[in-house]
């Protein structure tokens, strides 16, 4: 991503958490928090420089807070089942109501959800083509496919233990240990199939994503653009 871009995103970002700090509806105000543990992995992922890498050490020390705040992004998705708390259905009618303050918060968390997830998921390939290059492994759709999969798994995985275990990934770096038998403890079957929908339903997204760029390769940027 250009740098325009990057300080473009940067600034619509700040300006959405001065506004949701001012204006969030309740029972809504949650989404400010959310939003900027999802917008972390997007800055991190900033800071890949796929033409002048960074020393290994700090290279890898981003990879790692990386893969430990990715999960927030697509997390944003599973915050749409708090609209069930808008009521927006009128008991007298059956129809959807018209309440501004009810569609403001509408507007307020779908906004958050897809800028934190699409946003996240170029985080999510930008820094696989760091890692690629940096290992030198074979710049192929294999491959970035493969680490897709593999990072997409793992971010459902957080996403369940966020979601359920109450865990930010803030307080798996402060208080490791105090975590430790619940993530022992959370391999059920249930679990497991939560973790499959997730996946899915990311892989799909990224998919649709990615085929889109395809077809319009003339309207965005080369990967290796100048950061």
């Amino acid at each position: 991503m250009a740098q325009r871009y990057q300080w473009f995103v940067r600034a619509s970002f700040l300006l959405f958490f001065i506004y949701l700090y001012f204006f969030a509806v309740a029972p809504f105000r949650f989404i400010l928090l959310n939003v900027f543990f999802g917008y972390i992995p997007i800055e991190l992922a900033f800071h890949f420089d796929l033409l002048k890498p960074q020393p290994a050490i700090l290279f890898w020390l981003l990879v790692v807070l990386w893969l430990l705040f990715y999960p927030n992004a697509p997390y944003m998705l599973t915050d749409l089942f708090h609209l069930s708390m808008l009521r927006p259905y009128d008991p007298a009618t059956g129809l959807i109501r018209f309440s501004l303050r009810m569609w403001l918060a509408y507007a307020n968390l779908i906004v958050a959800a897809l800028s934190c997830t699409l946003l996240g998921f170029w985080s999510m390939a930008h820094t696989i083509q760091a890692v690629v290059s940096r290992l030198q492994l074979p710049d192929t759709t294999l491959v970035k496919s493969s680490l897709t999969i593999g990072v997409t798994l793992l971010t459902s995985i957080g996403i369940f233990i966020g979601r359920f275990l109450r865990m930010h990934s803030i307080y798996l770096i402060l208080e490791p240990t105090k975590f430790i038998k619940p993530l022992l403890d959370m391999w059920q079957p249930r679990m497991l199939i939560f973790v499959f929908l997730m996946t899915l339903i990311q892989l799909i997204i990224y998919v649709c994503l990615q085929l889109f760029k395809l077809s319009t390769p003339n309207m965005l940027e080369p990967t290796t653009a100048k950061m």
